[in-house]
């Protein structure tokens, strides 16, 4: 079995070898997608920030150690930024709160001319309330822009289990967001672009 072209072998190889250009160059590649994949899934940008550094950590350590061939580095850092973003996740569960999080009014505003930011808001909560596996599909796919096969290789699913999260996110996502801009809204949501 041949082994997977990765466009990132040379880089790697680059940082394993202490290069601080390459260093610099991974970080600036691949610090910005970790970034938003860590927003997205946590919605907290003091968190997304710190896991998005650890997974930068993770790639530097790995780097000397990394095996070309087997698995495309960028699908193992997404992979790695993911399990962080997964522990996160679970801590917050687990830590029993007596208040309440505040919530934003989500109502509609009374002029409904809601504002681009706005309307960035609103789909990053209704975003945060899909299943946990139902905002990673949505995310890797729109967001991070991987394909299908990308996506379901990440999370460990054949593509058609990816293709149904995909379907039931972006109908919880277009019922949650129905009373803004409907054919703008439901186009993105869509996929259309």
């Amino acid at each position: 079995m041949a082994g997977i072209a990765d466009p990132d072998e040379d880089l790697v190889r680059r940082v394993g070898q202490g290069d601080p250009a390459a260093i610099q160059a991974m970080v600036a590649r691949k610090l910005p997608r970790m970034l938003a994949l860590a927003q997205r899934m946590l919605g907290d940008p003091v968190e997304a920030e710190d896991v998005a550094q650890e997974a930068m950590v993770r790639a530097w350590r790995q780097a000397p150690r990394w095996t070309p061939g087997k698995a495309k580095f960028d699908t193992w850092l997404h992979r790695v930024a993911l399990n962080l973003c997964y522990d996160r996740l679970r801590r917050r569960r687990e830590i029993p709160t007596g208040t309440l999080p505040d919530r934003p009014d989500e109502s509609a505003a009374p002029d409904r001319g809601l504002m681009a930011a706005d309307v960035g808001l609103r789909v990053d909560a209704a975003l945060a309330r899909l299943p946990e596996r139902q905002r990673e599909a949505v995310v890797l796919c729109h967001y991070q822009e991987l394909t299908n096969i990308e996506a379901a290789a990440l999370m460990t699913v054949s593509v058609d289990a990816l293709e149904s999260l995909l379907a039931r996110g972006r109908r919880a996502l277009r019922q949650a967001l129905a009373d803004l801009a409907p054919e703008g809204v439901r186009d993105r949501i869509e996929g259309g672009r």
